[in-house]
Parts: structure tokens; sequence; C-alpha cells
């Protein structure tokens, strides 16, 4: 007797079912786009569908373009700034200085008490 929960008419390893039984696939093309690495990736899109001007290089991650001799530059990486480096961008040495005594200035107060 065979398994009570089998799929009846398919078997293991079954492939998905043809057009006939899905119906028409929808008209597409496909476009090609070039990353700075030289590599090319080509993904199809529906025909009525807007082209996007870039799309990320499935293989270096890296923006690719629809031009073959000009392909979008790799973006900058910033390096990483601690949270006292911004506060050096915003505050000047005497006014670290400042801050610094009114809070110590605080706190010896609340020492005193």
């Amino acid at each position: 007797m065979a398994g009570g929960n089998a799929i009846r008419g398919t078997r293991v390893g079954a492939g998905p079912m043809g057009e006939s039984e899905r119906g028409e696939t929808a008209p597409r093309e496909r476009i090609s786009y070039y990353c700075s690495n030289g590599h090319e990736t080509k993904p199809s899109f529906a025909a009525e569908a807007e082209i996007p001007e870039s799309w990320d290089c499935p293989r270096c991650g890296l923006p690719a373009g629809r031009d073959n001799q000009s392909p979008p530059a790799p973006p900058r990486n910033e390096p990483y700034k601690t949270h006292l480096a911004y506060v050096k961008e915003r505050r000047s040495d005497a006014d670290g200085a400042a801050i610094l005594e009114e809070a110590l200035g605080r706190l010896r107060a609340s020492r005193e008490l």
C-alpha cells in the first residue's frame, strides 16, 4: 500500500508544470549591465517594465551601468568615525575645556554637600 500523503500523478524530482498548465509568460527582454570590474550582468525585465539605469553586480556588489565604455565608479567608503571624532568636528578645544571645567565644578560642588 502506498503512503497516505503521497501526491498522485507526480514523482520525486519532477520539474514544474509546462506553460500549457500555467499559462503564457509575459514577454521579456534581457538588458546588459557592466560594472567597473568588467563583469557583465544580464537580468531580464518584462517588456513593458521601466528599465533602471543602474543595477548591482551579483558577482562583486558594485553598481553596474548600461554603458560598457564608462561603467559607474565604485562608491567611496567613508572611514568609521568615533563619537569623539564627531564631537571634535562640532566643538573647539577651548569649548571642550570650558565644558569640562563646568562639569568638574558641579561634581566638586556635589561632593562638598
